[in-house]
């Protein structure tokens, strides 16, 4: 028989569904129901030598210690902070993940939340929709980007695609992360809240560690300002919700463009509310071509795994 794999969600890409069902014996836990779902882990849990797993779901320790075979779990997303990684490390189970192949849909989503928010898109929408037009109502002009700092917190591959859009528009782009990135175009700051004080538009393309957790906290938000914007596209975790929630209905903060939360898909009311926020649903990397050449790249490293091939993008 095939080797089992687990498979936790499926690949919006029909063709590596099918790759996957016709090279391993699947067992697919998304198309249980969520009452029936342990049971039905229990029932093939001990055969099982692969997991396929995505940003959101991730791999915990308790769910890897019901898997006794486990040789590998594969993250069909660039995200892997849900996934236990000491309990992979001490078991010496390799984890791999998909870095590069979405990059372009990632940069191209956040300057369309950096536009949006910019030119205030969603109540200009409402505007016309409402018949606020036709009414003659007053309208606020929104402000030019160009000449604006865009910061960027995470200069990776995909904050570097990020800059080299923005300079497109005539912005300026500055960075911080820890450590310097050699090559780099952008300045350097010294500290987030350095680069918060430096900007017009703060955005956010670091991975979700212990060490960025809530780093856009009340101080950083505060230091943005009230013509400031904040942009999400990395994870939820990077925000303190709350305190991002308290600066803009106070005016301490001017706007936001999220497209990542705390508690996804449970999004809080009160920041639904707000008219100054452009709100997507985590779906930066939601075309037909980049969730297949996603799902083909985690196919390719289960695939090379168990016919002992080197892994393509292995994390650990």
């Amino acid at each position: 028989m095939s080797p089992e794999i687990l498979v936790f969600a499926q690949s919006p890409s029909p063709r590596v569904m099918e790759q996957l069902n016709q090279h391993f014996t699947c067992h697919h836990v998304w198309q249980i129901p969520a009452a029936g779902q342990d049971a039905f882990i229990d029932r093939y849990a001990a055969g099982v030598r692969a997991v396929w797993t995505v940003g959101v779901t991730g791999l915990s320790a308790a769910m890897a210690a019901r898997l006794p075979l486990l040789e590998i779990v594969v993250v069909g997303s660039v995200g892997f902070d849900k996934v236990d990684m000491q309990t992979m490390r001490a078991r010496g189970i390799p984890v791999t993940n998909t870095p590069g192949v979405l990059t372009d849909d990632v940069a191209d989503l956040t300057v369309l939340l950096v536009l949006s928010a910019a030119r205030r898109l969603p109540f200009l929408d409402h505007y016309v929709r409402s018949g606020d037009w036709a009414a003659k109502k007053p309208l606020i002009p929104a402000r030019t980007m160009r000449g604006k700092v865009a910061g960027i917190y995470g200069y990776g591959r995909i904050g570097r695609a990020i800059e080299a859009r923005l300079l497109t528009l005539g912005m300026v782009v500055k960075y911080y992360q820890p450590r310097p990135v050699e090559g780099a175009t952008a300045e350097r700051v010294e500290s987030l809240l350095a680069l918060a004080t430096a900007s017009d538009y703060l955005i956010l393309a670091a991975p979700a560690t212990a060490a960025t957790r809530h780093a856009a906290n009340a101080e950083v938000l505060r230091a943005l300002g009230p013509d400031g914007t904040l942009v999400n596209i990395a994870r939820g975790a990077l925000v303190d919700e709350a305190a991002l929630i308290a600066a803009l209905a106070g005016g301490e903060l001017g706007a936001a463009a999220l497209d990542v939360f705390e508690d996804e898909p449970n999004v809080p009311l009160a920041l639904r509310e707000l008219p100054n926020v452009v709100l997507t649903p985590h779906i930066a990397t939601l075309t037909v071509e980049t969730r297949h050449a996603m799902g083909q790249l985690t196919f390719d490293n289960l695939a090379a795994h168990f016919a002992g091939r080197p892994l393509l993008t292995p994390v650990i």
